[in-house]
Order: structure tokens, then C-alpha cells, then sequence
């Protein structure tokens, strides 16, 4: 299993449109609905007003391939573009019994 926590670095102000546009977009329920998807959580720190933080969870590398090549994967870019100013990625190899 591959995890990986993404961290959004918004422009000042703009997070919670950033996370209104990716819910009216169809990004979680799409990215959830993807056969290889085991999780795709969106939280928001409480001590970081312009951050937004994400959990994906895929059951191997060709799970993650295909979810680069989805069209709500490809809306995101484009958001992301729009309202963020930096990006940390972390992946991780998990065993799956740590789900």
C-alpha cells in the first residue's frame, strides 16, 4: 500500500475556497470511487490558517498511476494552481494491515 500526506501551502485567505472548489468539483468523491483507492481525506489544521492537509491511501502503484490519469486529478492541478503557493509531498510504504 502506498500512502501519501500532502500538504497544501494556500495563498493567504484562499484555503477554504480552495477546499469549497475541490468538494463542488467532484475531486474526493472521484478520487474515493477509484478502484484502487483505500483513502482520500481532506483535514484542516487548527493552528495553520492557510494550510490544507491530505491523506491518500492506494493499494499499489498502478492504483496511483491511474489515479494521475483521471480527469478530477487533472482538475486539481488546476486548482492548485489557482490557490496554492507550495506543496509537501511524504509517500510511504505501508503494510496493508494499517489501514
Amino acid at each position: 500500500m502506498l500512502v501519501f500526506n500532502v500538504t497544501f501551502k494556500c495563498r493567504p485567505g484562499m484555503r477554504d475556497t480552495f477546499l469549497e472548489q475541490i468538494m463542488s468539483a467532484g475531486i474526493i468523491d472521484g478520487a474515493r470511487g477509484e478502484a484502487g483507492n483505500l483513502r482520500y481525506d481532506y483535514s484542516v489544521p487548527v493552528d495553520h490558517a492557510d494550510e490544507l492537509f491530505l491523506v491518500e491511501k492506494y493499494r499499489d502503484a498502478g492504483a496511483v498511476a491511474e489515479h494521475v490519469r483521471q480527469t478530477h486529478t487533472a482538475k486539481l492541478v488546476e486548482l492548485k494552481e489557482q490557490y496554492v503557493s507550495d506543496m509537501i509531498l511524504e509517500q510511504y510504504e505501508a503494510p496493508e494491515a494499517s489501514l
